[in-house]
């Protein structure tokens, strides 16, 4: 029988990498469910190449054209999760995608009907991950982190305790900006921050990834997911981004997982459980021993990258990484429109965590889904506040 497979966000990177992964194998896979937002061209290709049992298009003007597109066609078209009798079915293996807070919910019910979650969706991590664990655990479902730092931080520590380890490091590539000089950052346009060098992303992450807050949430993540202190988390510049995770042991060896710039790696290894020839995807050849090349690592620059300094317990800790998570999307997003300055981003968040408010949201330890969208909820309104009132 062939295994089910559901795809939360199946025209977003992570998305189209997993259904290039999974085409491969149709004998052993069928894509029964996916879901996507707006890319209503993406959409219709993946409906005529993988005839999907159900396809979940959440923007309503797209979902109105391709439902009326595919009236006569086999794969049901529907608006939100909440239409899917999604407590009939089970799948196999379930690949959360989804970018944003909008992938918590669905994340969150498909854990339960899943035996495999393979977990891209860092907001469901950063403030959920109490909720999923808990469900996993109830249900017997394996949640597998696929983002190359998670998954190899996973692979890394999975004979250890936290008692034979000293340090975690999580690597960061440092963005396009990494050998640029401080006063160079002022007048930053965001075509300038998405273009990274090493890994093809989407816009969002892309910048994030250009001032080093997608570190601090990878290392936040990490605290969710791993069961070892926090304190043994570390970031370190690796610029050639292959070099993804490294664990300091007590014993004084120090393990690496090294594999190229493509995220079909870890997504191969996590739906194979580590048991698949790669070179079946046609990638690039692993490079290790194969061309002269130094890895190097380096201290992150505070003054360049001065996000970092925002990863503490006072900030991070129970809710404040559901606030942290929230104003940055509003944050990102305002960059990308012109509202405010690359630079600034730093500063807002600064404002948002000395507001009078901040403490009485982030104060909570495990919240309920309706907890965090209201923490979330609160954390948008207050950014936006913010912006301006700054700008007013």
């Amino acid at each position: 029988m062939k295994k089910k497979i559901a795809i939360l966000g199946s025209t977003g990177s992570i998305g189209q990498t997993s259904l290039s992964i999974f085409e491969k194998n149709l004998k052993k896979f069928k894509i029964y469910l996916l879901s996507a937002h707006s890319n209503y061209s993406l959409i219709n290709k993946q409906i005529i190449k993988f005839k999907p049992n159900y396809f979940i298009v959440t923007d309503p003007l797209v979902f109105k054209k391709i439902k009326n597109k595919y009236k006569k066609n086999k794969t049901k078209i529907l608006n939100n999760f909440s239409d899917l009798p999604l407590m009939k079915m089970k799948f196999d293996i379930t690949v959360s995608a989804i970018v944003g807070i909008a992938g918590l919910d669905p994340t969150i019910k498909f854990t339960t009907q899943s035996k495999k979650l393979l977990l891209a969706n860092k907001e469901t991590a950063i403030c959920g991950w109490h909720i999923i664990k808990q469900l996993s655990k109830k249900n017997k479902s394996i949640v597998v982190p696929i983002d190359s730092e998670h998954f190899s931080i996973n692979q890394l520590t999975k004979n250890y305790k936290d008692k034979d380890i000293k340090n975690i490091y999580i690597t960061a590539s440092g963005g396009p900006f990494l050998r640029k000089s401080l006063s160079s950052l002022k007048n930053i346009k965001s075509k300038d921050a998405i273009k990274h060098p090493n890994w093809k992303m989407g816009k969002k992450i892309s910048i994030d990834s250009s001032n080093l807050m997608n570190k601090v949430l990878e290392v936040i993540e990490a605290w969710k997911i791993f069961p070892f202190n926090k304190d043994k988390y570390k970031i370190i510049i690796h610029s050639q981004s292959l070099v993804h995770a490294i664990v300091v042991l007590k014993n004084g060896q120090s393990k690496f997982l090294y594999h190229e710039t493509d995220m079909s790696i870890p997504i191969a290894n996590a739906i194979y459980d580590n048991n698949y020839d790669i070179e079946v995807l046609n990638l690039k050849k692993n490079s290790f021993n194969k061309k002269k090349q130094s890895l190097t690592f380096e201290k992150v620059d505070k003054k360049k990258f001065p996000i970092v300094t925002l990863l503490s317990k006072k900030i991070c800790e129970n809710s404040g990484s559901i606030i942290l998570n929230a104003s940055n999307e509003v944050l990102v997003d305002s960059f990308i429109k012109n509202k405010i300055s690359y630079k600034s981003i730093y500063l807002y968040l600064k404002a948002v965590f000395s507001d009078k408010d901040f403490k009485k949201y982030a104060i909570k330890k495990s919240p309920s889904i309706n907890e965090i969208y209201k923490i979330d909820e609160w954390a948008r309104r207050k950014t936006e506040e913010i912006i301006n009132k700054k700008n007013g």
